[in-house]
């Protein structure tokens, strides 16, 4: 009886846990542990596929939808306010009061109650404007949307989430604060 119970003690101390796992993993046969490990790998590197194309599909959207903003907005700009309009889009991105996405954000539509109908933020969203993507025009646009998409230091006029031309006079733009004049647009907080 004593046998047994001194037995029982060295099995549950740590040094006896370790000696009885240590004979487990030796004996028992590990066939099947190996090929469930293998299953799970596999699984795993599959799903971290996926995860990747859609997340490169998922930017590969975000990038063209801010391109194509670029171009239709500041296609005759010089390259600074190409970058602030740009930025302009990806400060709404960051907003409470926009749309999560980029995408959402430049095809975004709000009812206007002066013109009884669904206008577009962006005024060449309604139009069935062309798009020459081997222009120099669309791959400079291109660039600076990589640019500033991807690297936050790139981005012009922090917090700037409103621009019009200086071409017209908007009544909302009496109620903003002016923070910036670039070629041919007035950018405000």
């Amino acid at each position: 009886m004593s046998y047994m119970l001194s037995s029982l003690k060295e099995s549950l101390s740590p040094r006896g846990a370790w000696l009885n796992l240590r004979f487990y993993w030796y004996s028992a046969d590990r066939s099947n542990g190996i090929f469930v490990a293998v299953i799970i790998l596999l699984f795993v590197l599959l799903g971290l596929f996926i995860h990747r194309t859609v997340v490169n599909q998922y930017e590969a959207r975000e990038l063209r939808c801010l391109t194509l903003n670029v171009y239709h907005e500041a296609r005759g700009e010089p390259d600074k306010g190409k970058y602030a309009v740009a930025s302009v889009t990806l400060n709404r991105v960051a907003s409470k009061h926009y749309p999560n996405t980029v995408c959402d954000v430049v095809f975004q539509k709000r009812w206007d109650y002066l013109r009884k109908r669904y206008v577009s933020a962006f005024s060449w969203t309604e139009l069935d404007a062309p798009i020459t993507t081997n222009s120099r025009a669309w791959k400079n646009a291109a660039l600076i949307a990589e640019d500033v998409y991807r690297n936050p230091k790139a981005r012009k006029l922090q917090g700037a989430l409103f621009y019009h031309a200086r071409s017209i006079r908007p009544s909302w733009a009496r109620k903003k604060i002016r923070v910036a004049t670039i070629g041919r647009h007035v950018f405000y907080n």
